[in-house]
């Protein structure tokens, strides 16, 4: 649920044929937890009703009806009164306008004048609209003012026509909700330096030698040290996964790449997070050419990659190290003794020992099960649960360490 459960999320629909996608952002954000009350413009109910997000939100839908109702003195202040963001999804050129220029004049554009917190918009509008000049003036004048701006994305509208308008996707809005939410969090002005997936150390131009990481172990981490506020960089290897909006991604396939750049972001980083699966061996010599079967089995001679977190330890850099570092352990066997092994050699703040050994935890799967290890003999053993919650559970402890 990150940092979204129990937040007062004010959801403004403004008309759009893109309307639909609202439908399943209110789920999806009511699913994670978050109160959504939802405010439809007029046009907006052209597209949709009311009931179809009450029936997703379990929250009553406002519209115009409720503006001129026995509420009416009230009500914006009433909606507006506690939440935590209003996002306009899908929000027209019309309702930017409007905002811009502080007319209000149905139930949404009034709230939002009334409204202390943070603003998020989702443009949504069809070809030309988006990039005429009087819409990017507006969006100037909102930006200046504080307001965020997600999307939109190029693609096709109903028009037929082609272009940049269209609104972005339901989980793309969320990363972006979530990244606005934690901006005053407990990592809130810290550099977080996170490091995911498994390496791969090419045999030849088609093989390599690699292991299970799926990298989403990593990728929860840094979405959740997005969720406290934290500035993220996100070294990661070849991956199936999409990046939390928010990181800066930066790519390393090989041992000795990742090896350079945690060295180089380090220097700037408050917190290094070592969750990455990094190869402790490559190919002494990768061939040129594809390796044939008819030439033979080939002899592999392996030497060993750098070691990133030693090298962090001693500082090689010769400049600053980060604040807190922390380590994975991910072993088969006497985890434990290998891990507290790992944590003393490698200087870690704490390190993350984690079974691979089970079909529930670790590589390839959603879940994990870990113990948190301390130098001074503490130790801190989670249950099984989503990679999610351990990252949740491991950001809370890095900020205690930097509080």
């Amino acid at each position: 649920m990150g940092n979204l459960k129990d937040r007062h999320i004010l959801l403004g629909v403004t008309g759009s044929i893109a309307a639909f996608k609202a439908v399943d952002l209110a789920s999806k954000l009511t699913q994670l937890g978050a109160q959504v009350d939802v405010i439809l413009t007029p046009a907006a109910e052209k597209f949709i009703t009311p009931l179809t997000f009450q029936s997703v939100s379990g929250r009553r839908a406002y519209t115009d009806v409720d503006l001129w109702g026995g509420e009416a003195n009230i009500l914006h202040i009433g909606l507006s009164h506690g939440a935590h963001l209003l996002v306009i999804a899908p929000c027209t050129a019309n309702t930017i306008s409007k905002l811009a220029y502080g007319a209000a004049d149905n139930l949404l554009t009034i709230t939002a004048l009334a409204c202390k917190c943070p603003l998020l918009i989702a443009p949504a509008m069809d070809g030309g609209m988006f990039d005429a000049d009087v819409t990017q003036a507006n969006l100037r004048i909102l930006t200046e003012r504080g307001a965020y701006v997600a999307g939109p994305v190029e693609g096709r509208f109903a028009s037929g026509l082609i272009g940049k308008g269209r609104l972005i996707e339901p989980a793309e809005l969320i990363g972006h909700i979530r990244f606005v939410l934690g901006r005053n969090g407990r990592l809130a002005g810290k550099q977080v330096l996170v490091t995911a997936g498994g390496t791969q150390e090419p045999l030849d131009p088609v093989r390599v030698i690699t292991n299970k990481s799926s990298g989403r172990q990593g990728y929860a981490l840094a979405q959740a040290a997005i969720d406290s506020g934290g500035q993220v960089v996100l070294i990661t290897t070849p991956t199936s996964l999409t990046a939390p909006v928010g990181a800066r991604v930066i790519e390393a396939e090989t041992a000795r790449q990742m090896y350079k750049t945690v060295l180089s972001e380090s220097v700037k980083a408050d917190v290094l997070i070592m969750a990455a699966a990094v190869a402790d061996f490559r190919p002494k010599k990768t061939a040129r050419n594809k390796m044939k079967k008819r030439e033979g089995i080939p002899q592999i001679e392996l030497e060993e990659t750098e070691d990133i977190l030693k090298a962090v330890a001693e500082n090689r850099s010769g400049r600053k190290r980060p604040h807190v570092v922390v380590g994975f352990a991910a072993e088969s066997r006497d985890l434990l003794s290998n891990a507290s092994e790992k944590l003393k050699s490698k200087k870690m703040d704490f390190i993350v020992a984690n079974d691979i050994s089970s079909d529930d935890a670790g590589f390839g799967v959603e879940t994990n099960r870990v113990t948190l290890l301390f130098p001074n003999g503490k130790k801190e053993s989670l249950p099984l649960m989503s990679k999610a919650e351990v990252a949740e559970a491991i950001i809370a402890h890095i900020a205690e360490l930097l509080e």
